[in-house]
């Protein structure tokens, strides 16, 4: 999420767990044996039945969040397995610890290797990341302010963005609707609702173990089949925007999504749009 401060983007990273799945048996106990392991599952907890939420600061060494030590403990990202992982300003983070990230984001498990052996943690977790358009936080309004903004997206490396699904602004909310007496959003019950709905069709269609976001490439040539103007639309948009192989993989995952969260079997032209509109970070903002 991109957009200055004050814009909502913690409130939204913090209220996100409120709407995922809740957890299966087989999920808490994979959860607690990690805390149990790392040293952290307070007393009297038998067993963790909530999602994980982790929110390390960006002063964080690597090790602390991808895991290590002499005897290899488990980092932020594995007590994130099946939960948040929340990363705020993210481009302050030091480049070893955001690199790090890239090989547990696409494999979903981290291996910690030393002299005398090798220890695998499980990391399969969702990141969500925060950061301001700028160093200062403001929006640019002058070529100075663009290139300020250009340098401070520098930090981030194009692979480690090409493995984020979505990127979104997050705007400033206007005065007038900050002031509306009758302003109401969707509730936190609501969406949870039509998660569990999308949830359950991507169950009947392809198992409750692969969700969307696991669909290898050849799973998505049948799960997530588009007509021609909707594949039409999206060769466009990767010619357009010079997307990857990687990136064109997630538009499809998120167009499947897009369609099981309107109840619709089929891709249409819509989903593919609105899934190419969350990369805003290809268009080069």
């Amino acid at each position: 999420m991109l957009g200055p401060p004050g814009s909502g983007k913690t409130m939204m990273a913090k209220a996100l767990p409120g709407v995922l799945p809740p957890l299966t048996p087989e999920e808490a106990v994979e959860i607690t044996r990690i805390y149990s392991a790392a040293g952290q599952l307070s007393p009297g907890v038998g067993l963790i039945t909530s999602r994980p939420v982790r929110s390390p600061h960006h002063t964080a060494s690597a090790p602390s969040v991808v895991g290590g030590g002499m005897v290899p403990r488990p980092g932020e990202i594995s007590l994130a397995h099946r939960g948040v992982l929340f990363l705020d300003e993210l481009p302050e983070f030091p480049r070893d610890v955001l690199e790090a990230l890239r090989q547990p984001l696409e494999d979903h498990v981290v291996t910690i290797a030393r002299s005398h052996s090798a220890v695998r943690f499980p990391a399969s977790f969702m990141l969500i990341a925060a950061m301001n358009p700028t160093p200062k936080g403001d929006i640019p309004t002058n070529e100075v302010g663009r290139i300020a903004m250009e340098r401070y997206l520098e930090r981030l490396s194009g692979p480690l963005l090409d493995r984020i699904d979505i990127h979104v602004e997050a705007p400033a909310v206007p005065w007038k609707e900050l002031s509306r007496p009758d302003r109401r959003g969707t509730s936190t019950a609501e969406m949870r609702e039509r998660v569990d709905r999308a949830r359950a069709r991507q169950a009947a269609r392809q198992g409750a173990a692969t969700p969307n976001a696991r669909l290898s490439g050849k799973q998505l040539d049948v799960m997530a089949a588009m007509d021609e103007s909707a594949m039409a639309m999206l060769g466009q948009a990767m010619t357009g925007l010079g997307l990857s192989a990687r990136a064109y993989d997630k538009i499809r995952r998120v167009s499947r999504t897009i369609a099981d969260m309107d109840d619709c079997e089929h891709i249409r032209n819509e989903h593919v749009s609105e899934a190419v509109q969350y990369r805003l970070l290809d268009r080069k903002v």
